[in-house]
């Protein structure tokens, strides 16, 4: 048998210790209004939104990623796995089009504090804001959360968000540089796997979630059916629930194919799912494999990628 358990739980024990990095570092460093401004103000990035790509004011949190690589875009290097480029984010209340945020010398990052450490030489820069809705609770809060749209609140892939193209510049800390990056580019909505004969995707309104947030709020599931579900309709089967972090892909990484996808093949995480997930499905498909379904959950809050 594939020991699926002992690959997730290597992977989740990795993110639990990034998480906990993270929490370290926020309680740690004073965030950059408590922290003495020392770092240069000739550091500059300034970011703005045409109309065209939103037509209102925006609150939310803006970010600037920093890269010496083009290629995934730098908004795209941020995360959780492994390294991740220098990333330096800031609140915005009501910014207009056309109106300009800043992120400068005294703006906190991860995991380079401050633009004032980032050594002089070209750069891939990109920008990103993480666009906020303003939620009036049946609890009597207000608060001001980004909603997740079904991508699992990875702000750097959420639909509606905006981006800026990837700019190459030259950053020299000691002469001081301006950088204006426009947000043009709003991230499409998340593309639904498509069902086959062995995996089914299910997505409700939940009426209670949306009555709490008075926003809509969706829950949702993913169905691994067995080997000959479709003949035997008179059949009930055991059922493994699956508790995971957020994710739209087949369970156990069930997959039919040996190969993974070519945007994907460079990736190590992607691959040993490929492989791990092919030989479930050789498993799955046996004559003498246990019959039953396996379901995993979607149910994004606004404060995680999951409830």
């Amino acid at each position: 048998m594939v020991n699926l358990r002992q690959t997730e739980t290597r992977e989740f024990c990795r993110f639990c210790a990034a998480v906990l990095a993270s929490a370290v570092l926020a309680v740690l460093v004073p965030p950059s209004s408590a922290r003495p401004k020392t770092a240069p103000s000739n550091l500059r990035f300034k970011i703005s939104f045409p109309a065209s790509s939103h037509a209102e004011p925006i609150t939310g949190r803006v970010f600037v990623a920093i890269s010496n690589r083009e290629i995934p875009e730098p908004r795209l290097q941020v995360g959780f796995w492994g390294d991740t480029s220098p990333l330096f984010g800031a609140d915005v209340v009501q910014l207009q089009p056309g109106e300009a945020a800043l992120i400068d010398g005294t703006t906190l990052g991860y995991p380079t504090n401050s633009l004032a450490d980032i050594p002089a030489g070209d750069y891939y820069v990109q920008a990103l804001i993480n666009v906020y809705t303003q939620c009036h609770r049946s609890d009597g809060h207000a608060l001001w959360v980004h909603l997740d749209q079904w991508e699992g609140q990875q702000f750097n892939r959420s639909p509606g968000n905006l981006y800026s193209d990837v700019n190459k510049v030259h950053l020299d800390p000691a002469a001081g540089y301006e950088v204006n990056l426009s947000l043009t580019k709003v991230i499409p909505p998340v593309e639904i796997p498509k069902d086959t004969e062995w995996v089914k995707h299910i997505k409700i309104q939940s009426d209670l979630l949306t009555k709490f947030w008075g926003q809509p709020i969706y829950l949702g599931a993913t169905v691994l059916l067995p080997k000959g579900y479709d003949s035997h309709a008179s059949v009930s089967y055991p059922v493994l629930y699956q508790q995971g972090h957020f994710g739209l892909g087949a369970p156990m990484h069930f997959t039919t194919q040996d190969e993974p996808q070519p945007e994907r093949a460079k990736n190590r995480l992607s691959q040993n799912n490929v492989e791990t997930g092919y030989q479930f499905y050789q498993a799955w498909n046996s004559a003498d494999f246990p019959r039953m379904l396996i379901v995993t959950f979607q149910h994004p809050t606004p404060f995680f990628d999951d409830s």
